[in-house]
This record gives C-alpha cells, structure tokens and sequence, in this order.
C-alpha cells in the first residue's frame, strides 16, 4: 500500500524557523526515501491563489497569506486545514496551537496524529488572553487527535492527566553530530576557541538570560560569554535589563542566521548555557549535545532527561556564578562534561532513531481505507 502523509503546523519546507521546521524536513526526506508520499503545507507572503511546487521530492502546498506575525500564522493555519480536508492518507500536525480547526478532520474521519510540542501556556511571554488561547487549544488537541507525540516524558506525564497514556507515544527531537566546524569564522567576533561559553536562545525571562547575564558579569572572569539572540534594548525592557547588566567581557553580537557560524560557535565553545524553565526537549539543547558541548543548564525536570547526569545545572543566579567561578578554570571538567554529552546524546537523540521511532508510529496509524 502507498502510504500519504500531510503535514500541517510548520511554516513549510526546507527549514527556515527553528526546531519543527528541522524536524519536518529531516521527517519528510526520509520517508520519501522510504517510499511515502510526503506533502507540506507552506506559508507564503502575498496574496491570491495557492501553488505547488517540489524540493528533495517533497510536494509542497504554497498558501499565501497577507498578514503578518500570529494572526497571519493562524489564518494560514485555517487554510491549510480546510485544503487538508478534501486529501487523502494520514495526517500529522506539528503543534496544537490552532487544534481547534482540526475538529473538522476528526468531523470528517480523517487520522490525525499531533504532536503537542511545550506546555507553551505556562511561558512568561504571554499575556492573559493568549494563554487562555493556548490552554484551550492544548485541550482541542488533546480531544481530536487520534494519537499525540509526546517530545519528553515529563510531556507524556503532563498530557496523561488530560487522556490515557495509551494515546500518547514519547519521542524527542533529534540532531545531528557536529564532529569538526570552520575555527576561522570565530575571528569576527573577536574570540578564540575554548576561551569563550555561550548562550544561543531566544532572549525572553523564561530563558534565564538576565540571571545567566549577571552570574557571569559578578567578577572578572578573564573569559568571553557570547549572548546570541535579537536584542532590541530600545523597545524591550527585558532586553535592556540584560545588557545593562553585562561586564564588558559579554559580547552580543546580535541574532546570526548563518549555518555554519551558528555551528562553529557552538562547537568552539567551552560551555553552552542552556537557560530555558519551560518546554520538553528542547531542539537547542540537543544540537548543543550533538557538538559535544559542557553543557551548563537550569536544573529542572526536563533539562535533567535531555542532558544527563554529565551536565551541570543551577537553579538560581547565585547557583549559576558558582558554577562559573568552579568550572571556568578546570580543563578537566569541561573535557569529562563533553565526554558525556556525546553520549548522551548518542544513546536517545540520534536522527536514524528518532525518524524510525516516527515511521513505525505513523505506519501503525496510517488509515486501512
């Protein structure tokens, strides 16, 4: 049987925005190469009809839309939906933040697996009206998925106090191993390798930045800390708040959409800063494992399962400076914490595991008619 798979939530294919995209396009080459026929929704800015084109034997689905930002996301959504409705196969959406449109696939018959990404009401970020949006949306996905992935078993927990667990499947994001990077790339920024730590986030509370900031800006560290991230000091005050409160041996060189730099600071570095409170496994965390990076992160549950017992963790700013002032200056430490990232990272994180996890998934869910 020739399988069909359609995939809803991303903005489309190859990747240009962060994690899901990634994911989407890892998934959909390799199943192409397994013998599925893969379709992606894309969003596109403009007006007028929708189009459709190839890439690495993908069919994409071009649906242009004239808004901008969050409404333009959710009629872009709504779209892509009402298209899916008349297709034919099995259905993956990636995010339940519109969940509620896909009440017309359960309406219709159709399979639908979601996966239901971060517990994204509970970020700081958002006011009241859109955690209320997102929590509501959480529910939908919930009721009319036919199955839902879970990235991180914290999730999984979370989401069985909503159904039975035996509707929800664990499996993280993958990555890939960075095993060598371009160490001339690092001399526009003014460091060397190995004298520089790193954080390569959004730059929102949540993500411990202004914490992070200041626990290294308490004394002289005779080290650089690279703080990549779109910082708009004029307008945000979160922003400001972070930069105000950086010694001159922080560096902020803005956000860097470049491949290849992005790879070669994170693999240079002497450790990775992993600040994020919220969410499951989260992509960046996982690419930081799969370079071999010390990893320094905020001590919770779900940055506990993703790193492993090799990272180390703090739970406050204080916490945080302790660990600069033990860590910075011991070789071997960093050396050990980077042994047992990779392996970490080989054991749960691997792509070849995370994409076989999904195939098998979506071939127990693919419809008999």
């Amino acid at each position: 049987m020739h399988k069909h798979l359609y995939i809803l939530g991303i903005r489309g294919v190859p990747a240009q925005h962060g994690g899901f995209e990634t994911f989407a396009e890892k998934l959909c080459v390799y199943l192409v190469d397994k013998g599925w026929s893969v379709t992606v929704y894309c969003q596109e800015e403009g007006d007028g009809d929708l189009w459709e084109s190839e890439w690495c034997g993908v069919r994409r689905i071009h649906i242009p839309i004239k808004r901008q930002g969050a409404a333009g996301t959710v009629i872009f959504d709504w779209r892509a939906t009402c298209h899916a409705l008349s297709q034919t196969g099995l259905f993956l959406t990636l995010g339940y933040n519109t969940a509620v449109f896909n009440v017309l696939q359960r309406i219709k018959g159709q399979t639908n697996v979601i996966n239901m990404d971060g517990i994204e009401w509970r970020r700081d970020k958002w006011g009241v009206v859109a955690k209320a949006w997102f929590w509501l949306n959480e529910r939908a996905g919930c009721w009319v998925g036919n199955h839902l992935v879970a990235d991180h078993p914290k999730i999984k927990d979370h989401l069985a106090t909503r159904v039975s667990a035996d509707k929800i499947t664990m499996i993280p994001y993958g990555g890939d191993h960075v095993e060598a990077a371009d160490v001339g790339l690092l001399a526009a920024y003014g460091i060397e390798a190995r004298q520089y730590s790193i954080i390569i986030a959004r730059p929102e509370p949540e993500n411990s930045f202004l914490e992070m900031v200041r626990a290294f800006s308490k004394t002289r560290r005779n080290h650089r800390l690279v703080v990549l991230g779109n910082f708009t000091p004029q307008s945000n005050p979160y922003h400001r708040s972070v930069m105000d409160a950086a010694s001159d041996e922080v560096v902020f060189p803005g956000a860097i959409y470049e491949a290849a730099v992005v790879q070669a600071l994170r693999f240079f570095c002497r450790f990775y800063l992993h600040g994020h409170r919220v969410g499951g496994t989260n992509p960046s965390l996982v690419e930081g494992l799969g370079a071999g990076c010390a990893v320094v992160a905020h001590d919770n549950h779900f940055n506990r399962w993703v790193a492993g017992p090799g990272a180390r963790y703090f739970k406050d700013e204080a916490d945080c400076a302790s660990v600069f002032d033990h860590l910075l200056a011991d070789d071997a430490a960093m050396f050990e914490m980077k042994a047992a990232s990779l392996a970490r990272f080989h054991e749960r994180f691997t792509w070849p595991q995370v994409l076989g996890e999904y195939e098998t998934l979506l071939t127990r869910w693919y419809p008999s008619k």
